[in-house]
């Protein structure tokens, strides 16, 4: 929830003048979990209705989980369209973040049922995409497109990992989604790699080296 009514919250201003100028589909584009030491990457691509815009969208990272999972069933009910693409942790070691981050961007962008004119993706890098593309630096916290895209995404993973701490329990997934927390690094201590752990992660391998360290 927001507590600073004088904060910047994202607007729909730029989606509204393509619109006007040159016609939609305008897609908005964002991703969760590039960080964490474990579990997959996923990105959404977001097409929201102009007439039906849910109220209280804002960046994933502004809002409580309650008002997340509030805003995620609502995008998905009144969106034109949403696709999630889903970067696993073996496209991540294989290839790196970066790659599989754009990997999971494209694939949400084809998940569509309609194909957008534009598309708009937070960040600075943006993937290869069939239509025209637009980076927005710290767009999730300017463009409602983008907003919701991150709502979607980060919901959608934090679901991924409370799946995955039950098949592998003890590691905290449930609390910490794979983030480095210090909870994450003492079970990685305790138990070693789980199978959803990046291998790849220096911060990982760091934590694996005090285990070593520690049997030897």
């Amino acid at each position: 929830m927001r507590v600073d009514d004088s904060k910047i919250v994202p607007t729909f201003e730029l989606e509204a003048a393509e619109l006007a100028l040159k016609g939609g589909p305008i897609v908005g584009v964002d991703e969760a979990g590039r960080g964490p030491w474990a579990g997959p990457v996923v990105a959404a691509a977001v097409i929201l209705d102009p007439d039906r815009i849910p109220q209280g969208i804002d960046d994933s990272k502004a809002l409580d989980p309650e008002e997340r999972e509030r805003l995620y069933e609502r995008i998905r009910l009144t969106a034109v369209a949403v696709g999630v693409g889903i970067g696993e942790v073996d496209r991540i070691d294989r290839d790196n973040i970066l790659a599989a981050t754009l990997w999971a961007m494209g694939e949400a962008v084809s998940q569509l049922s309609c194909n957008p004119r534009l598309a708009i993706v937070d960040g600075n890098r943006a993937p290869r995409l069939k239509c025209e593309t637009r980076t927005i630096v710290k767009g999730d916290a300017k463009c409602l497109s983008i907003a919701a895209a991150s709502i979607i995404a980060k919901v959608t993973r934090d679901r991924m990992m409370i799946a995955l701490a039950r098949e592998a329990p003890g590691y905290g997934f449930e609390r910490h989604k794979g983030y480095g927390t210090p909870e994450h690094r003492a079970a990685l201590v305790r138990l070693g790699l789980s199978p959803h752990h990046r291998r790849s992660w220096k911060s990982v391998q760091l934590a694996l080296g005090l285990a070593e360290a520690e049997a030897s």
